[in-house]
């Protein structure tokens, strides 16, 4: 049996091996890279999360400041109204680059002789998987030190029904995809010799 604990000290082969069927190989695996990582829309979410933030930081000190001699209602009511907005403030400036950092470092990838393994190893244990026949479009971004990502386009989208059967139209979310590696060229053509050996197998 294969205690899914300690993932971020356990390698990526021995959690992985967890996923594989009968017959299924282990081709590659790694994780994203570690660390504070700004994204494109950091630009336009940092000056809104520092106004967002000074000001809800500025309001709760002069609420506190105002209400310091007002009677014990308005003294408390005031000063907790503010509170989910500086905690929010405080989350887009600082914490969710942080909480970012923490998925990121329980993620695993791999890619097997039949499909693509995204796994996130927390405690709730949450596997992504998809055959490397689902996929027809396969992305590649580079950086010049040669990380990067690998982007698995054109999956057919999750079936959509609402109440009574009637099918809901969803916002399109962005595709999977094995994001911060390392070498990613290599990744890439690891990934494109496996799709085209089961190609041919099945031809």
């Amino acid at each position: 049996m294969n205690v899914r604990v300690n993932s971020e000290t356990r390698s990526t082969e021995s959690i992985l091996s967890a996923e594989l069927g009968s017959g299924e190989r282990l081709l590659w695996s790694g994780r994203p890279r570690g660390g504070l990582r700004l994204r494109p829309q950091d630009a336009v979410l940092i000056p809104i999360s520092l106004l967002w933030g000074g000001f809800a930081i500025f309001w709760e000190v002069m609420a506190l400041t105002m209400t310091a001699k007002a009677p014990m209602p308005i003294r408390l009511v005031f000063p907790l109204f503010g509170l989910p907005f500086v905690a929010m403030g405080l989350y887009l400036m600082v914490g969710r680059f942080l909480v970012e950092a923490r998925v990121r470092s329980r993620t695993v990838y791999g890619v097997t002789n039949r499909r693509i393994l995204i796994v996130d190893a927390g405690r709730s244990w949450a596997t992504r998987s998809f055959s490397l026949r689902s996929f027809s479009d396969l992305g590649l971004r580079v950086k010049p030190d040669g990380s990067g990502t690998v982007v698995f386009g054109g999956l057919p989208p999750p079936p959509t029904v609402g109440p009574f059967g009637i099918g809901v139209r969803r916002r399109r979310s962005a595709p999977p995809a094995f994001e911060c590696v390392d070498r990613v060229r290599e990744v890439h053509e690891v990934i494109c010799s496996a799709q085209q050996s089961l190609l041919t197998a099945a031809a």
